[in-house]
């Protein structure tokens, strides 16, 4: 029995079993050659930086599969960070975040890009923080897509975990510290930043 998860522009997420999968939609307003063309390339370049995240950091390994627009994992049966991360004491928010950290730290180090790295997108299981969905991820060694990265992630504290945001991005930069080049990525940060304000 399927049972649908999440259903976006790009995909229909379901559960199937002890699986989940990713199929990619058709998208009727492209030329059909182009369209199967581009799904199946971001299909197999999401899978790809799946199979690498999963062999430095906590997430879902995929396992193969012969169509081309799916992507098939196990379920991480856990408890999603953006709706429980508040109803934790602060001492287990901080050494979660320090983890949060510690694992961005591990991908940049790696060149890997999340491209959504939110709390929506981590999973709490056993005591370890599994990443998820990195349908917007790709590799650079540009410390600017690494300060977006970033940036988006303390964006996503104050948004959805404004009462301690602050406190929990320190937390998230202890950790983050592991990357040789952190100093460099947050320094550019602050640009990003800047930049930002000025196009309000």
């Amino acid at each position: 029995m399927k049972k649908i998860l999440q259903q976006g522009a790009e995909a229909i997420i379901y559960l199937d079993g002890k699986n989940v999968i990713k199929d990619r939609i058709k998208k009727s307003y492209r030329n059909a050659i182009l369209d199967e063309r581009i799904r199946k390339q971001r299909t197999r370049s999401e899978s790809k930086l799946l199979e690498k995240a999963s062999k430095i950091i906590d997430s879902a390994v995929p396992s193969q599969s012969k169509e081309k627009f799916l992507i098939q994992m196990p379920f991480i049966d856990g408890e999603k960070m953006s709706e429980h991360l508040d109803n934790f004491s602060l001492n287990k928010q901080k050494s979660l975040c320090v983890k949060i950290g510690e694992s961005v730290a591990k991908l940049h180090a790696q060149n890997i890009i999340h491209g959504d790295l939110t709390t929506s997108n981590m999973i709490l299981k056993d005591n370890k923080v599994f990443f998820i969905d990195f349908g917007l991820g790709f590799i650079s060694n540009k410390m600017e897509d690494k300060a977006v990265d970033i940036h988006l992630f303390k964006e996503a504290l104050e948004a959805k975990h404004f009462k301690n945001w602050e406190t929990l991005f320190n937390e998230f930069l202890k950790g983050y510290q592991k990357y040789s080049e952190h100093k460099k990525i947050l320094e550019q940060m602050k640009k990003v930043e800047l930049r930002g304000r000025y196009r309000h």
